[in-house]
């Protein structure tokens, strides 16, 4: 399980949508990727967003194979910026979903830099790996019980983007 960041700051939260559309068509056009290289994606309000089927094997543009890690992508530069508390907290539940959907241990946890000469996820988020503050969320929501990702389509989902967009 790794975490990325998309070393790019996001602004507004309102952007997030537009701003994952982007990142698809750059990693589909310029990389010729099959779609974005990244599992899900948290917004900085904690919006999670499927992005790649999970069943797919992840994209890296540094020397790591991320053949068996799940791949969470936080919107932002997190050495410029600090990551928020429910982007935090979306990351876990993305995280304790993938744990107990595929076993896997929390030691697995890790950033991007762990497998890569690369300053991603950035130094905050990053440090909420290290010190296991992001390790210790995931713990405490899978102590509650199942972990469930609802997944929406179609008009439900555009009301849901909308709505993101809208700022509400």
């Amino acid at each position: 399980m790794t975490i990325h960041h998309t070393g790019t700051v996001l602004g507004d939260n309102r952007n997030a949508p537009s701003r994952l559309l982007q990142h698809q068509r750059l990693h589909q056009n310029d990389r010729g990727w099959i779609d974005i290289a990244y599992h899900v994606g948290v917004d900085r309000n904690g919006n999670i967003y499927e992005l790649r089927d999970w069943r797919v094997k992840g994209d890296t543009a540094t020397e790591y194979n991320p053949e068996g890690h799940f791949l969470v992508l936080c919107e932002g530069n997190f050495d410029e910026e600090a990551v928020t508390p429910e982007q935090l907290e979306g990351a876990a539940k993305a995280f304790a979903w993938a744990a107990s959907t595929f076993n896997v241990s929390l030691d697995e946890l890790k950033g991007h830099r762990d497998f890569a000469a690369t300053a991603c996820p950035g130094a905050d988020l990053y440090s909420k790996v290290k010190s296991g503050e992001l390790k210790g969320l995931v713990t405490d929501l899978l102590a509650r019980g199942p972990v469930e990702l609802r997944e929406i389509c179609g008009p439900e989902a555009a009301e849901r983007v909308a709505a993101i967009e809208a700022g509400t």
